[in-house]
């Protein structure tokens, strides 16, 4: 049975570059709509596995699927089942957060899926910026391959939203780019930016890149991309936060000292009374912390780590594993992963954005 126009479930792509608070703005968009009477769901994605981001998600009672192994543009097909699988559970929006570094989505993930314009509406392509990272990497003196990422993604965004407007307050606007400023640990801006994308006959993904995929790759290629998992049991019971609060500032520091950049460090610990999470942007940055603060104490944790940063994975791997070993307590199930992204291969590329929507626009302004 074909669903009617106004129950096809909407696809809101939600980019921008590692650290912008893409989970964290999804998470209170959807708390939102709930007290609309809307379901939502959730699609993540990892070059590797071991998701911190899935596992806050869930933690917060957000139906969430992952796309693993490689960006949705890489594993579209993969996309598209887990939209399929969602779909099942009959959510009225599904939020898909690509990797952080990637860029071109327009072409790769928005121009296919605009060919099943009739399963699904598709809602802007927004992109979040994190104002201190705006600064940062398009001041002088910047990392070329991290602002080569960050100006293609601004290039192609149907939207720019400022995120952490509770933070910087007073950030400056990005030059020749409209933005809005969203909060997403005070719901400033959340609600109108979700009256502005969900509104039939807007224009998406209709900004396709001029982009030399050999310079993407080489961009991507400089960041060291670890996933790492493991049991930690302790002889005295400690509380998630004491689970990981060691863990973050010894990699902090380790990794400075290594002369490796941290450009985003998330750690995940969960245990029988609760779960917390932590973050950081950049080397010594101040952690944000989420979850159950008040957890009481327990002699085994789960934790999760998702360290992306600027060296090799050989010599960030061993920095790691090293901390690792100087943990309290056993460290047991350790699984760990660190690698370079291969160079990005879309599965498929569409560059007619521009004449398919102006018709498809039109067709919705006059229904």
């Amino acid at each position: 049975m074909t669903e009617t126009p106004a129950r096809l479930p909407w696809i809101v792509l939600v980019g921008g570059f590692l650290g912008a608070g893409k989970t964290s703005l999804i998470l209170s968009a959807a708390r939102i709509l709930a007290r609309r009477g809307l379901r939502s769901a959730a699609i993540l994605n990892d070059q590797g596995g071991e998701l911190v981001d899935r596992r806050h998600a869930e933690s917060q009672g957000l139906l969430a699927r992952e796309v693993t192994g490689g960006c949705f543009c890489c594993r579209f097909s993969d996309l598209q089942s887990r939209i399929e699988e969602l779909r099942s559970r009959t959510p009225d929006i599904i939020f898909a957060e690509p990797v952080g570094s990637c860029t071109d989505l327009a072409a790769t993930v928005l121009g296919p899926l605009r060919e099943t314009f009739h399963e699904y509406r598709i809602a802007p392509f927004t992109v979040l910026v994190d104002p201190s990272r705006a600064a940062a990497l398009l001041g002088p003196g910047t990392d070329s391959d991290l602002a080569f990422l960050f100006k293609k993604q601004l290039q192609e965004a149907d939207l720019v939203c400022l995120t952490k407007s509770d933070r910087y307050p007073n950030a400056v606007a990005i030059p020749d780019v409209p933005t809005r400023r969203v909060s997403a640990a005070t719901g400033q801006g959340v609600e109108a930016w979700l009256d502005e994308i969900l509104l039939d006959g807007r224009i998406h993904g209709a900004r396709i890149l001029d982009i030399d995929y050999a310079r993407y790759a080489q961009a991507e290629a400089a960041l060291a991309w670890l996933n790492l998992s493991f049991v930690l049991e302790s002889d005295l019971a400690i509380t998630p936060a004491f689970a990981i609060g060691p863990l973050l500032d010894g990699l902090d520091l380790a990794l400075t000292g290594a002369g490796i950049e941290i450009v985003h460090l998330k750690l995940f610990a969960s245990s029988a009374s609760g779960w917390i999470k932590a973050a950081i942007c950049g080397s010594g940055d101040e952690p944000r912390l989420e979850g159950t603060l008040d957890a009481s104490s327990s002699a085994r944790h789960q934790l999760l780590v998702n360290l992306r940063a600027i060296g090799d994975p050989a010599e960030v791997r061993e920095v790691v594993s090293t901390q690792l070993r100087k943990m309290s307590g056993r460290v047991l199930d350790v699984h760990l992963d660190c690698f370079s992204p291969a160079a990005p291969q879309p599965e498929r590329r569409i560059e007619t954005a521009q004449l398919w929507l102006a018709g498809q626009g039109a067709k919705l302004r006059t229904a």
